[in-house]
């Protein structure tokens, strides 16, 4: 298959295999929309919390039926999206709601809305729904840290209740990832990734404070982006059919009590510099090493993930640049609403005083708009995106896991020549004495060639079935969040000429 190489062992190659390799009727990741229309409960990540205005609903259907955004009629009211919560006001009050550019309304406003339903008796779908809820910071200074509540509905017998909640930090959803890892990703699971440590936004939050308004912010955006990457990562390892059963896992669930720390995940720890250290020699191995591949399958899936791994990141950086410009747009809008209202204060005459104070409303209403717009953008989209890039990751990575498998294989097969000469060598010497260590050492070497090829098929095998199944489910879910994106900026712009309509006869009066 490959050049012999003479390459340490990575891994002991007596290391027994786990009986999850027989398992080839497992769904990957079942997609978290399915489990949304089976029990109608929506995550609260799915929204923006930001806007406090429901916007009526507009799909895209509709919008492409229509002759232009002129002619649409007022539509019933309705949410942004379908994964967003009720709102607070009616569209007709948009210029009534105070502007806020804090997200921190959408672990209280929006969540208070999406209470657990009861679960009916008769009910035969199996279900493991978690939501991520009410960050609370710990503790004053270095010392602190964020819990969060994880709350869990679920009929699958498995679990001794069918709701219940624990108290997590972040360094408890860390630790589960590493366990869940050391015991699936040698047998070809792709893992869900779980978010990674952030030192800049860790620190933000320890010493953020009342006095300082601005890092406030920030550090609130920073919560609630990290709460809706821990709901995301919950919820895909609850839809793989194996790591949902995974004694860890359920133990994270329902055990109501606190995990032992995980200090190995601490970024400024001794073992977290040395994990940095490991994760260097894992990135220059793969760039050092190149396997001689022979299945066509893997030569081609390797290069479609990179293709698209690049893909995903350019188009993440385009839309965390367009986010960012968004929120730009609103404010220069909100700030130029100020001023034309100070403006029509001064003016003298009736008429064009009034379309001034007019355009002030209309341009108050616009930045509320697209503030929507710019969360829309991150929420919906822009942080889709930032998860797929993060499981390419856990895909590539059980790809180098299959490659080191090879180079265990490889080493036991060159290990098993050296021993075959050693034993001829001995033979042909006439000492008898050795010859019989020598004859049971190979004999030890062939089993250990055996298993490791053996392992080398199975790890194969599962990561075929791993990925193809994970590819139907990624195009599922792009395909409707990116419709459901493409509404909502469909529902904004339409709204957004609702307002100019109105204010255009007050304009026209002027003159």
């Amino acid at each position: 298959m490959a050049d012999i190489k003479d390459t340490p062992p990575l891994f002991d190659t007596n290391e027994t295999k786990s009986d999850d390799l027989e398992d080839d009727d497992d769904d990957v990741f079942a997609s978290a929309i399915q489990d949304q229309s089976q029990l109608e409960d929506s995550s609260p990540y799915n929204g923006v919390s930001t806007l406090q205005t429901e916007l009526p609903k507009l799909t895209l259907r509709d919008a492409m039926e229509e002759n232009s955004f002129s002619s649409v009629s007022s539509p019933p009211p309705g949410p942004l999206s379908p994964p967003l919560g009720p709102m607070s006001s009616d569209i007709g009050d948009l210029h009534d709601v105070p502007i806020n550019d804090n997200v921190d309304t959408l672990s209280t406003n929006v969540i208070k809305s999406q209470s657990f339903e009861e679960v009916p008796g008769d009910s035969t779908d199996v279900f493991l729904k978690i939501t991520v809820t009410s960050p609370q910071k710990i503790g004053d200074g270095m010392g602190a840290y964020m819990a969060y509540k994880v709350e869990t509905r679920t009929n699958m017998p498995i679990f001794r209740k069918r709701n219940f909640s624990v108290t997590r930090r972040f360094s408890d959803f860390l630790g589960l990832h590493d366990k869940l890892t050391d015991k699936y990703l040698r047998n070809g699971r792709i893992i869900p990734p779980a978010p990674e440590k952030s030192v800049i936004g860790t620190t933000k939050i320890k010493m953020s404070g009342d006095k300082n308004q601005e890092q406030n912010s920030s550090s609130t955006e920073f919560i609630e982006r990290r709460r809706a990457a821990l709901e995301r990562y919950v919820n895909r390892t609850a839809a793989h059919p194996v790591l949902s059963v995974d004694p860890d896992f359920r133990e994270f669930l329902e055990a109501d009590m606190e995990l032992p720390k995980a200090t190995n995940t601490s970024a400024l720890s001794g073992a977290g510099v040395m994990r940095l250290f490991n994760k260097v020699g894992e990135t220059v191995n793969k760039i050092t090493y190149k396997m001689d591949e022979s299945d066509p399958w893997f030569e081609e899936k390797t290069s479609q993930i990179e293709s698209l791994d690049t893909q995903l990141r350019a188009l993440h950086s385009a839309v965390d640049t367009l986010t960012n410009q968004r929120r730009e747009l609103a404010n220069c809008t909100g700030a130029t609403a100020r001023a034309v209202a100070v403006l029509g204060h001064g003016e003298p005459g009736a008429s064009l005083g009034r379309a001034l104070a007019q355009l002030a409303e209309t341009l108050e209403k616009v930045e509320v708009i697209r503030k929507a717009q710019s969360n829309s953008d991150l929420y919906q989209f822009g942080e889709m995106l930032r998860d797929y890039v993060a499981l390419m990751g856990a895909i590539k990575d059980v790809f180098h896991e299959r490659v080191k498998v090879f180079q265990n294989w490889q080493h036991a097969q060159m290990m098993l020549n050296k021993k075959r000469e050693q034993k001829a060598r001995l033979e042909q010497s006439g000492r008898t004495d050795k010859t019989s260590q020598a004859a049971t050492e190979v004999v030890e070497w062939e089993a250990k060639v055996e298993r490791s090829q053996e392992e080398f098929d199975n790890i194969s095998k599962m990561i075929k079935k791993e990925v193809e199944r994970f590819e139907l489910v990624r195009v599922e879910d792009f395909k409707k969040q990116l419709m459901e994106y493409l509404e909502a900026m469909l529902q904004h712009q339409n709204q957004l000429i609702k307002y100019w309509e109105s204010f255009l006869p007050e304009a026209r009066a002027v003159a």
